[in-house]
């Protein structure tokens, strides 16, 4: 059984009002969900209140949702709680970033663990190369590569259809390859 199966089966039983099923969906997910909030949102005390009240809500709204993949319903649901809050923010007179889908998604270096000194260097460039794409693709990188969802997942995330997904991800695949070897067409 793969690990979405394992999620559908206790998403099914938290449906149903177990409360451990529940717990573990929370354990599983509260540290990527924080992983993938810190590329939205640097302030820690907002990504954990939004990812609290993600799950509080969930809890209280369990009929209603039927979900195929509990990963991309959970990590759209930040994503967009995030966008929510820090738009609120922003027209509060606080200041930062722009509004909706113009917020800088980062990927940063302690992404990868390092396994030798060889990797370091090699490291360095991929985590240099992404940040040179544009937001959109940088996010989609994030999603498959470290993330692994399928292209299913990563199209209910960023709201687009399968096939915008899978070129998406193909146009930031040779972006990168540009961005990596400039004199090479």
């Amino acid at each position: 059984m793969n690990d979405n199966q394992a999620d559908i089966l206790l998403w099914n039983a938290f449906k149903g009002g177990d409360r451990e099923a529940f717990d573990s969906l929370f354990r599983r997910y509260y540290p990527l969900l924080l992983q993938y909030g810190t590329r939205i949102c640097a302030e820690k005390e907002i990504l954990e209140d939004c990812i609290q009240e993600l799950f509080i809500e969930t809890w209280q709204s369990k009929h209603a949702t039927e979900v195929q993949s509990v990963k991309a319903y959970l990590f759209k649901s930040l994503k967009y709680k995030l966008y929510k809050q820090l738009k609120n923010r922003q027209s509060s007179g606080y200041e930062g970033g722009n509004t909706g889908e113009d917020f800088q998604f980062v990927v940063s270096h302690d992404e990868f663990i390092i396994q030798r000194e060889d990797h370091a260097q090699l490291n360095a460039k991929i985590i240099d190369a992404i940040g040179q794409l544009p937001n959109r693709q940088r996010e989609i990188v994030y999603l498959k590569i470290y993330q692994g969802l399928s292209y299913d997942e990563i199209s209910e995330i960023m709201n687009i259809n399968y096939q915008a997904s899978r070129n998406l991800f193909y146009q930031s695949m040779k972006s990168m390859r540009s961005i990596w070897e400039p004199n090479h067409h």
